[in-house]
């Protein structure tokens, strides 16, 4: 294991090698010795060390607080003084450069120790605030921008109902039977659209707040996808084909089936969603003893190669999908829900050339079948 590096900073050449001497058999690595602040900078530029261990008097133009606020600032090194003077006026310059400890010469080999661990273990413990700052600030506008995309899509289907209620509460005589029913139509799939959205947004709210929870229980893969190919069928009657097939021996795994019924509903969905009518889809399984793969395939439109990075953000959709509807928040169910299933995803799509998703899960245990004599 790699031991951590520092940098030494001191003019006085019988003392730095002490020191050095000192910190090698302390399982530290010394990454340089110098005497000024100018060398200082260089060399922890050019080694970038874990800690730099500072004496505050030194030969050149710049002295050792000088050096190390210039090191904290452009590199982020924590710093501990080493020095003979303890004055309170030295002590307040100092402070300014937020050193990560202070050493008063001459000092025992316990106490260099002590205070480099401290120093260390300090650096870590603020590196990893700042990571956790970072994620919080960074999920706070995503969650930001997610309810405003909410906001901004439930007010189009809003829209349209409003305008067609207010056209029909006219009652205007010139106004045809087939415009009436054109305008009821049209408040028709726009609730169906504002439905469809509430039901996804409060899947995708549940797993941020972590009340999907994964629950593994044991599932008969292959009895379970036909009773949901049977389901969907059923609902899309002759538009379409659904043609499953199973291989592999295993066919038990423990799975969530409520995870994985959002994960195939959704993406067999799309597939027949952005297929032309009258097509097959597929859907493909394999069971082996390291997992289960799906792989749902179609022959519609496809996703552009530009979209296909984006496909699991809220509310995104390819830029090829026209008036066919839906809330762009399909996908991002699914990704959540194979997050929580420790599961993987790919897709393999072409424009005009049908799409393939493959979704992989993992690390389960499958349980072995019994063949009875």
């Amino acid at each position: 294991m790699t031991s951590e590096a520092i940098l030494i900073v001191e003019d006085e050449r019988i003392v730095a090698r002490d020191i050095e001497k000192r910190l090698k058999k302390l399982g530290y690595q010394v990454v340089g010795s110098v005497a000024s602040g100018e060398e200082a900078l260089r060399q922890a530029q050019l080694t970038l060390p874990d800690l730099v261990l500072m004496d505050i008097q030194l030969k050149g133009q710049l002295d050792g607080i000088q050096t190390a606020e210039q090191i904290h600032t452009d590199l982020d090194i924590p710093v501990v003084f080493l020095t003979a003077y303890a004055d309170d006026e030295t002590l307040q310059r100092a402070k300014v450069t937020e050193p990560f400890g202070y050493i008063v010469k001459p000092f025992d080999e316990r106490d260099l120790h002590a205070a480099i661990e401290v120093a260390l273990r300090r650096r870590i413990a603020e590196a990893a605030i700042r990571v956790a700052l970072e994620k919080e600030r960074e999920l706070t506008e995503l969650k930001s921008r997610f309810w405003s995309m909410v906001i901004h899509e439930f007010r189009n289907p809003l829209t349209s109902i409003l305008s067609s209620a207010q056209l029909l509460q006219l009652n205007d005589p010139r106004m045809t039977p087939e415009r009436k029913a054109e305008y009821l139509g049209m408040i028709e799939h726009s609730v169906r659209v504002m439905n469809d959205l509430m039901n996804d947004t409060l899947s995708i709210a549940r797993t941020d707040c972590s009340e999907i929870k994964f629950n593994p229980q044991p599932l008969n893969v292959e009895e379970f996808c036909h009773r949901l190919v049977e389901e969907i069928q059923f609902s899309i009657g002759a538009s379409h084909n659904i043609h499953m097939r199973v291989q592999g021996d295993n066919r038990e795994f423990f799975l969530d089936a409520k995870l994985l019924w959002h994960i195939l509903n959704n993406l067999l969905s799309n597939a027949i969603k952005y297929s032309p009518k009258n097509s097959t889809v597929f859907l493909n399984i394999t069971c082996t003893e390291g997992g289960v793969t799906f792989q749902v395939t179609d022959a519609g439109i496809g996703i552009p190669a530009s979209d296909q990075e984006r496909l699991f953000q809220p509310f995104h959709r390819a830029g090829n999908v026209g008036n066919i509807p839906g809330t762009g928040l399909g996908l991002t169910l699914v990704k959540k829900c194979l997050d929580l299933h420790n599961g993987h995803i790919h897709v393999s799509s072409a424009e005009h050339q049908g799409t393939t998703f493959t979704v992989s899960l993992y690390a389960l245990c499958p349980i072995t079948p019994v063949h009875q004599s």
